[in-house]
């Protein structure tokens, strides 16, 4: 029990230790080509001739994403104005995700199915769960552990869609010559230490799922 709650902790803090880290340091590398990071994601979606995605400038720090619903790719200030390294790679991730959209991709459109049903089981599993638990009702408790495995799901579906992005990324920002020489391994290292975060979460949200079940199995027997 110690070691589990350890790895809980552990791994997630350390997956944002290595983002932030690698993050920080390349997003003082200028990269050769002299691109902002908003230059960046006009001329991939350009080159697959996505004219209807926009690309804007969002508040906060790592806050970039690609938002299917308005069809735009949104940057952080430091990104959308920067010259870095780091600017350029996660530019090209989020674009990643809009020519994914284009070419529906099928785990990206198994990810957006679950999003509703992934909300239910983030928001009422933990109820249902310590309901289940305080009340030895291994029913309830069941029915707790069902939904948390949506929001589980939605985890484990989130790896080849990020992983994927990750990899069109590469081969854009290679491709277009926006990144060069050395330059691929220092962007591989952004785009894989952002992609650790998704797998700490995914990986600590099964470990949290089989500890319940192991709980509900305990629970039976001594029915």
């Amino acid at each position: 029990m110690l070691i589990y709650f350890i790895l809980i902790i552990l791994v997630p803090l350390y997956a944002q230790f290595k983002v932030k880290s690698t993050y920080k340091k390349y997003s003082q590398v200028a990269n050769s080509s002299g691109r902002t990071g908003a230059q960046v994601a006009r001329e991939i979606l350009d080159s697959h001739g996505l004219y209807n995605v926009g690309v804007e400038e969002t508040r906060g720090v790592l806050s970039d994403h690609y938002d299917p619903r308005s069809k735009t790719v949104r940057l952080s200030s430091s990104n959308y104005h920067g010259y870095s390294i780091a600017g350029a790679a996660i530019a090209a991730h989020e674009v990643g995700h809009a020519i994914q959209d284009q070419q529906r991709y099928a785990f990206l459109r198994f990810r957006h199915a679950l999003v509703p049903v992934a909300n239910i089981g983030s928001n009422f599993s933990w109820i249902l769960i310590l309901a289940g638990v305080l009340a030895n009702l291994s029913g309830l408790l069941l029915l707790g552990i069902g939904f948390m495995a949506l929001a589980v799901l939605f985890q484990i579906v989130t790896l080849p869609v990020e992983f994927n992005a990750s990899n069109r990324a590469m081969d854009e920002v290679v491709s277009l010559g926006i990144i060069r020489n050395n330059e691929e391994r220092e962007t591989r290292k952004v785009l894989n230490a952002a992609a650790l975060t998704y797998v700490a979460a995914a990986a600590v949200a099964v470990l949290e799922l089989v500890r319940l079940v192991f709980i509900y199995t305990g629970m039976t027997r001594d029915e």
